[in-house]
């Protein structure tokens, strides 16, 4: 799915008006009809709603939405700053056939202090979408600040009130902190990254039918990835294929202390379909990871940490889970990597490694995939004031360097070297545990091994590693859910995507 600009959105309108034809009171009806079902089919136990319009056309999307839930059934009271004031064209319009009806009362701004926000009220906000260019001050200032006390549920039309949809303002800004977000038609930048995307709730994506025209011709940098990108990329196994067909994996970590790093990565790459899988580790972990991961090859690389890399030139290379920071091991990985021409994954001690010296990172090879964190990022290129600048100078450095960024985050960011971001939305709290970005390595790795393209191996290693914990999550929770268990679910993830790759033949 492609991420638009408010500039692209409203084009994006437009163009949807001129090329249907519709008019444009006519898909401020079609908006408003969308956000009224999914309220009347999510919001059963609720019966009074208490809508908040801005003078635009989200507030005309809240006018249209409290008519008609109101012939819903439900008990609407509707809040503007001043009926006599200006309303745009189209909300002016949704206003009258507002007061032509009896039942809804209109009221002002400043009478929220007398009105009865009892336990069964939902607030619903529209005072302004996406048309918000700074951030709020005056009288919605302090509206957004009342709100934000009320203990009731909340529900944003398009985007929350004080928020933007293209970038971060100030740290201090007042936003209308959300239970819901029902945006239209395509996710907004601001929902996907920390300091904002904490306002937004559950996000829903209301496809309100714009035009699949403009979708497919307009331009972007920026997307979300989701099931039809998935189902694109992802190849079914030839029932004629053997070993030799899904390449070979080697992971290389592991140090005394530190060998429960590679048995899940090392499980992972097996867990996730590389045809051959083998495990570069010290002398010390032999026995737990012949023990725990017996379908994977052992190759010595020293005795209680890593001091030899040498592989095969067949080898797909996922280098780093538990690999530790010793001098010997320092030197012979960069001795490794000034020699070594094929792209490959590095990730935690390996980062940390090449972290030392900038020089350093001239030596990742052209194509390879890294898979910093935010800490692990600022080692490597600095620190950066919030996690938009942190992207774009991702997607400097991937560009410079040629390599593939898998930035991992609430939404983990994929950065190509062409500059394209990718953000995953699946995935939940319960990988924020030690392990979990192990397990991604052996992801990435067995992909890469199995032929996918860089692109397409972060894209689906993500994705899938998101999935997984999902599905993981609902079995044992967040809090009790464990890396081991995510690897685990696996299983479930591609049996799901078989059969919606049976059912597209």
């Amino acid at each position: 799915m492609k991420i638009f600009t408010t500039e692209q959105i409203r084009s994006w309108d437009q163009f949807t008006i001129s090329h249907e034809p519709i008019s444009s009171i006519q898909l401020m009806e079609r908006a408003s009809m969308a956000v009224a079902h999914w309220i009347s089919e999510h919001c059963k136990n609720h019966k009074k709603l208490a809508v908040f319009c801005g003078n635009g056309n989200n507030g005309g999307d809240g006018l249209a939405v409290a008519r008609i839930l109101y012939l819903k059934g439900f008990d609407v009271d509707v809040f503007v700053s001043d009926p006599k004031r200006k309303f745009s064209e189209d909300a002016s319009v949704n206003l009258k056939r507002l007061r032509d009806m009896s039942g809804i009362s209109v009221r002002k701004f400043d009478q929220i202090e007398q009105y009865n926000f009892d336990d069964k009220t939902i607030i619903i906000d529209a005072l302004f979408g996406t048309g918000l260019s700074r951030p709020l001050e005056g009288e919605y200032k302090m509206l957004v600040e009342q709100l934000n006390t009320k203990k009731n549920s909340k529900i944003s039309i398009d985007v929350p009130s004080g928020l933007s949809a293209d970038e971060i303002f100030d740290q201090n800004t007042v936003v209308l902190k959300t239970d819901y977000t029902l945006t239209f038609q395509c996710w907004k930048r601001t929902f996907l990254h920390p300091e904002t995307g904490k306002y937004t709730g559950k996000v829903e994506v209301l496809d309100i039918d714009l035009s699949n025209v403009y979708t497919d011709t307009a331009d972007t940098k920026y997307f979300v990835i989701d099931g039809d990108l998935i189902e694109s990329i992802f190849i079914p196994r030839n029932e004629f294929s053997h070993k030799g067909t899904f390449g070979k994996a080697v992971i290389i970590g592991g140090s005394y202390g530190k060998i429960g790093a590679a048995v899940l990565a090392t499980k992972s790459a097996l867990k996730t379909g590389a045809g051959l899988t083998f495990t570069l580790a010290p002398e010390c972990g032999y026995e737990i990871l012949q023990t725990s991961c017996p379908e994977a090859m052992f190759i010595k690389g020293g005795e209680e940490l890593i001091t030899n890399f040498e592989i095969d030139n067949d080898f797909t290379c996922g280098i780093g889970p538990g690999l530790g920071t010793h001098p010997e091991t320092e030197k012979s990985l960069l001795d490794f990597l000034k020699n070594y021409t094929k792209p490959l994954i590095l990730d935690a001690d390996a980062l940390n490694i090449i972290s030392k010296d900038p020089k350093n990172l001239k030596l990742i090879p052209k194509e390879s995939i890294i898979t910093p964190h935010p800490k692990e990022f600022e080692r490597l290129f600095g620190s950066t004031e919030n996690s938009f600048n942190r992207l774009e100078l991702a997607r400097k450095k991937a560009k410079e360097l040629d390599i593939y960024m898998v930035l991992k985050d609430h939404h983990t960011q994929v950065i190509t070297p062409q500059g394209k971001v990718f953000y995953n939305i699946t995935g939940n709290a319960g990988l924020a545990k030690g392990g979990s970005g192990d397990i991604l390595t052996g992801i990435l790795t067995s992909l890469l091994a199995q032929g996918y393209s860089q692109e397409q191996t972060c894209i689906l290693g993500v994705w899938l590693h998101g999935r997984a914990a999902d599905f993981t999550s609902e079995k044992h929770s967040k809090e009790s859910m464990l890396p081991t268990n995510v690897i685990d679910e696996f299983g479930r993830v591609f049996e799901e995507l078989n059969r919606k790759a049976e059912r597209s033949l």
